[in-house]
């Protein structure tokens, strides 16, 4: 199962020999959106070293896959990350500038009326 998800890189972990032929990284994103969630993800072997070329605070896109075991009658799941991305943050877009440096002014509003005499109020009638 593969999944996608972008936030902000909140942690990184140092990498953890499990065993002689095993090694695990973690890291933490922060989501964005009204409710942020922290979020920690693996990175498993030869792939310990993907978040390496991102800092903390940067924002990324995570593709991982769910992983879920039973080991003594307990349940574990993982996050099982395999690929990071850098997202590009979009700059907000500039000013149209007119004559002399100042922004141009917005254009009045246009009433789209279709002609049926409907008043702004009217719309709040709506059966649902």
């Amino acid at each position: 199962m593969s999944l996608e998800v972008e936030g902000v890189l909140h942690k990184k972990f140092e990498t953890e020999s499990k065993t002689e032929s095993f090694q695990a990284r973690e890291f933490v994103i922060q989501t964005e959106g009204q409710y942020p969630q922290y979020v920690k993800f693996q990175l498993v072997q030869d792939r310990c070293g993907a978040v390496d070329p991102f800092n903390e605070g940067e924002k990324i896109k995570v593709f991982f896959d769910l992983r879920g075991r039973e080991w003594n009658g307990k349940y574990f799941t993982n996050l099982n990350a395999w690929k990071l991305e850098k997202v590009a943050v979009n700059p907000p877009p500039a000013a149209p500038v007119g004559d002399g440096g100042l922004p141009t002014e917005e254009p009045p509003f246009t009433n789209f009326s279709d002609g049926n005499d409907m008043m702004a109020g009217d719309l709040d009638d709506l059966p649902f």
